[in-house]
């Protein structure tokens, strides 16, 4: 993005938001609101007060009547009022794990998410290869082996095929393997005799990275520029915010993000809220020093907590598990950590009050993270909202853990709509009573958040809701639904993605649902989708979205 785009964007922002903040307290008015309440339940009303803080002030029920002005009783004056013509209002979405800036440089560089074969992605890369020829490296992501049906990971030998006279490095579609051509190799000293670092694999033919094996070639990858990373925060909160996304999780945050959020903040340019967890504890302290920031940006920032990892993605068989892949003896993936080191480097995160979010996703590294929480809850008292993030795969015996130490499990619904091919030869059917089960863990106590992990999914809430009471995918497959028995219902998977979600992120007070006091969060959607059909729903279309009674986004 060069200057002149960057203005317009920024120029555009503040044009939103100055058209809609309010002096005083506003009537947003002629609405199908629906909204759920603390109690979960759904409330519906057909105006909205708000403030000059832009909070909610209070709902007006449909049978209500305004009161009338008179001499004696004057009624309300609105600084303002918003006739939004009858459309459906309901609360911002929030996502309850993502990647931010990711997400962005994704948007801006070669997406190969869309690809079906291992040829169609070779000649997409060597299409973007001819267009950017002053590019000193190839940078993208998105593959996915499974997709194209390939049977094996690809090679440096593939990509040498169609680039080979500068160094290429792609991303695989979940971010837990790179895929690396003969220059990139070459550059970072990867040979055939390089052993495989520990919590990494290095697959052999050489080209494909996992986990840990990836620091080998990313440490001689450029890095992103200041520049590039603003254009990448506004693309990717464009996207969030045309998807009716008003907050999220940012899981990993670096340093230099945590400072691009800044310098948005600074100027006015940050309208998607984002709870913030660094990438690492080294990573938290030098952003919070002795514990989480306090909101900034009229709630808009916060570091909350710390992302660490246990494990990597089952995609790319680095999903640590108890039993071998059933799909390739004698590998059980990748644990990152042995259980004293993310004992203490959760106690050390612990100690300053930050929240703990790790990553588990295979059965062994969610029995190992729950261990580590039922040590650490015997010192660590008090509100701690442990979470794990995916906890795709979960033994039965541990189940019981989430509900009993107060943990929240932070959970994909499209990755179990994406993942449910590979899932079943991954793990075989003796492990899939415990895969994505939404449902089990709710009923055993855990609190349930949900999101996308984008850009590994698209940030597409209303698909992740059909999906998550359906166990459907957008094609409608399987027929009656993927174990339906781990389906929640509507309602559930509804609070999951907002008053949920806001919960795993110490954030219930601030925003979530519209409720007196709550900033003034919500989107008008083109259907209601509380009685919209599954397939209807994922059509839903976002017509604006309003972030602290200020609009920050409409479809044009």
């Amino acid at each position: 993005m060069n200057r002149r785009h960057l203005t317009a964007a920024l120029s555009a922002l503040a044009g939103l938001s100055a058209a809609a903040t309010a002096g005083a307290d506003a009537l947003i008015d002629n609405v199908k609101g629906v909204t759920l309440n603390r109690d979960r339940q759904v409330v519906r009303f057909k105006a909205m007060v708000i403030d000059a803080q832009g909070k909610v002030v209070r709902l007006i029920a449909p049978d209500e009547e305004p009161p009338k002005r008179t001499k004696k009783n004057p009624g309300p004056r609105y600084d303002w009022r918003a006739d939004m013509k009858g459309r459906v209002l309901v609360p911002g979405m929030i996502d309850a794990h993502g990647h931010v800036v990711e997400l962005g440089l994704a948007a801006l560089s070669l997406d190969l998410s869309d690809t079906r074969s291992l040829e169609e992605a070779k000649a997409k890369i060597a299409a973007y290869a001819r267009a950017n020829p002053e590019r000193q490296w190839i940078v993208g992501r998105g593959w996915n082996q499974e997709a194209w049906k390939l049977g094996r990971f690809p090679t440096a030998a593939d990509l040498d095929a169609v680039v080979g006279d500068r160094p290429v490095w792609l991303a695989r579609a979940d971010g837990h393997a790179g895929w690396a051509n003969g220059a990139a190799l070459k550059l970072a000293g990867v040979t055939a005799a390089t052993a495989s670092p520990a919590g990494g694999r290095i697959e052999k033919p050489l080209g494909v990275l996992v986990d840990r094996a990836k620091d080998l070639v990313e440490r001689v990858v450029p890095r992103v520029s200041p520049k590039d990373r603003t254009a990448a925060f506004l693309k990717a909160q464009s996207i969030l915010l045309g998807n009716g996304v008003t907050a999220v999780a940012d899981m990993g945050t670096s340093i230099d993000d945590w400072m691009t959020y800044r310098r948005m903040g600074d100027i006015g340019a940050l309208r998607v809220r984002i709870m913030s967890y660094g990438m690492g504890i080294d990573t938290a302290v030098a952003i919070g020093g002795t514990g989480p920031t306090p909101w900034l940006y009229d709630d808009r920032l916060r570091l909350e907590g710390v992302k660490l990892y246990a494990d990597g993605a089952l995609g790319s068989r680095g999903a640590w598990l108890k039993a071998d892949y059933a799909d390739a003896p004698g590998q059980r993936g990748l644990g990152f950590l042995t259980d004293d080191q993310l004992q203490n480097i959760m106690s050390r995160a612990a100690m300053d009050g930050y929240q703990i979010a790790v990553h588990a996703i295979g059965d062994r590294a969610d029995s190992q993270v729950l261990d580590a929480i039922a040590e650490l809850s015997q010192t660590y008292k008090g509100d701690r909202r442990w979470r794990i993030e995916h906890a795709q795969v979960v033994d039965a015996a541990d189940m019981g853990a989430f509900g009993k130490y107060g943990i929240i499990a932070s959970m994909q619904p499209t990755h179990q709509t994406s993942d449910r091919v590979m899932a079943e030869a991954r793990l075989g059917p003796a492990r899939l009573a415990g895969a994505y089960a939404w449902k089990t863990l709710l009923d055993d106590g855990a609190a349930l958040a949900f999101g996308s992990d984008f850009p590994v999914e698209r940030p597409d809430p209303w698909a992740g809701w059909a999906a998550a009471f359906t166990r459907i995918d957008a094609d409608g497959q399987p027929a009656g639904g993927w174990h339906p028995e781990q389906a929640v219902t509507r309602e559930q998977a509804w609070w999951a993605f907002t008053g949920g979600a806001s919960f795993a992120g110490f954030a219930e007070q601030k925003f979530g649902i519209l409720a007196p006091g709550q900033r003034a969060d919500f989107l008008l959607l083109d259907r209601d989708p509380t009685t919209a059909a599954a397939v209807d729903l994922r059509q839903t279309k976002v017509l604006e979205t309003w972030i602290g009674g200020a609009k920050a986004w409409e479809r044009k």
